[in-house]
């Protein structure tokens, strides 16, 4: 099975543990990049906040082995 993660900060992303998802908690851009690399490897959806998306820049985000969501702001 997929799981889904959600990566950004704690405030945006901690309520998304009651579903199920893998939260992985980032509030610095170094964060992000450091969470992305090291994401599991079940994960196939990955939910991201806006910071955490520009963080990581559209060139990692359309090669991504991996289905990303920006979430709205």
């Amino acid at each position: 099975m997929t799981a889904v993660a959600v990566l950004g900060d704690p405030i945006r992303t901690s309520g998304y543990r009651l579903v199920g998802a893998q939260v992985l908690t980032a509030t610095t851009p170094d964060e992000v990049r450091r969470c992305w690399q090291r994401l599991p490897a079940d994960v196939g959806v990955v939910l991201l906040t806006p910071a955490a998306a520009h963080a990581l820049g559209s060139d990692v985000l359309e090669s991504a082995a991996v289905l990303t969501v920006v979430l709205p702001p």
